[in-house]
């Protein structure tokens, strides 16, 4: 079996269920178990128990609270060892094949010119909606209406920002807001969990409650999804009007260009993508509670950045975007193995996209001296 590790939950907080793979809430009444982990467990669940742990910060704690879930020495030393083993990359590949299917839209969006600032949010109601839908109607119209969820989130961003004309960070930075504190209000004092026969339907399996070959499904979608956005964007005329969108909106609306309907499309699309990954992640986990997503658009733009996409529009590189999310994902594990509180992530978060920015403007206007 390995070596163990052992978690004491709090008297108020989680306990992990094995047969169910999350954390569900116990009260203080509720008897108080151990929970043993091997050391494969630990490093694969040591991911979201540092998301748990390091959300929670909009205007209420986690449910977790501050406390350590394992001892910090134990957990330090045993991710040091496995940071590069097996076991701990598959789980750097799935979580950035979460981050990364977010950020395909989230660059697709700023291919156009625009930034799409909702999609932590539109990530959190996703896996609300999935998880909270799954027990009633089953996992496959809960996905389908989590997918509905995106486009309508999508939607609104679409008619405020492409058909009546307002700033997209202002429309998208209010939506996010909004689905945020909607998604508080829904869970305000529990959470939504999945049950024992909900993890054992087909469809939830296959979009992250199992695994192939040692592999979670979001990396398998990861790779489809990529693979058909980079023939949409890079091989149809489709494609190449939304990135001319981005590069000259008055020139590709004088080549007839539908630049609102074009623009609309990329919101929507955008949606459906981050409630998508929210879904997957839920279903990995199976847990899901208002904190789900939280800060998450920040590293959907950072990913989106660091693979080349330009903020001003006109340039993006979807392979480039997933390179970006696994990056990301790498160095907030280091700096967990390294001791750092999972705060500490947000910072390099902005130090990194400040100096991708910095060095793209550079690069850029290089190439156009040059040129010129």
């Amino acid at each position: 079996m390995g070596e163990l590790f052992k978690i004491h939950p709090r008297q108020s907080g989680f306990e992990f269920f094995p047969s169910r793979g999350h954390f569900a809430q116990i009260t203080g009444e509720q008897t108080v178990r151990d929970r043993f982990l091997t050391r494969k467990e630990l490093v694969e669940r040591a991911d979201w128990c540092i998301r748990l742990l390091g959300n929670g910060t909009h205007g209420r704690q986690s449910n977790i609270g501050p406390e350590r879930i394992a001892d910090r020495n134990h957990f330090a030393g045993t991710a040091g060892q496995q940071w590069l083993s097996v076991g701990n990359l598959q789980s750097l590949l799935r979580l950035a094949a979460v981050l990364a299917i977010m950020s395909f839209g989230e660059a697709i969006v700023i291919a156009t010119g625009e930034i799409d600032i909702s999609v932590g949010s539109t990530f959190g109601i996703g896996a609300l909606t999935f998880l909270g839908l799954a027990p009633i109607v089953g996992s496959g119209l809960a996905v389908v209406a989590a997918l509905v969820s995106g486009i309508l989130i999508g939607s609104i961003n679409g008619i405020f920002v492409a058909l009546i004309g307002l700033p997209s960070l202002i429309v998208t930075l209010g939506t996010l807001f909004l689905f945020q504190g909607i998604a508080y209000a829904m869970t305000y004092g529990f959470s939504f969990a999945a049950t024992d026969a909900v993890s054992q339907q087909l469809v939830y399996q296959a979009i992250g409650g199992s695994t192939l070959a040692g592999l979670n499904p979001a990396i398998l979608w990861a790779i489809g999804i990529l693979v058909g956005l980079q023939l949409l964007i890079f091989e149809t005329s489709l494609g190449n009007r939304i990135l001319a969108v981005g590069g000259d909106a008055i020139s590709s609306y004088s080549r007839g260009g539908n630049v609102r309907k074009l623009k609309f499309g990329v919101f929507v699309l955008s949606g459906v993508l981050a409630a998508f990954s929210g879904g997957l992640e839920a279903a990995y986990i199976g847990y899901a509670d208002g904190s789900f997503g939280a800060l998450m658009e920040l590293s959907a733009i950072a990913a989106a950045v660091l693979g080349g996409g330009h903020l001003s529009g006109g340039r993006i590189s979807l392979v480039g975007t997933l390179m970006g999310a696994f990056l990301l994902c790498g160095i907030q594990s280091f700096l967990i193995i390294l001791g750092f509180q999972p705060q500490w992530y947000i910072l390099a978060l902005g130090v990194i996209v400040v100096l991708a920015s910095l060095v793209d403007r550079s690069l850029s206007r290089l190439i156009m001296k040059k040129v010129g």
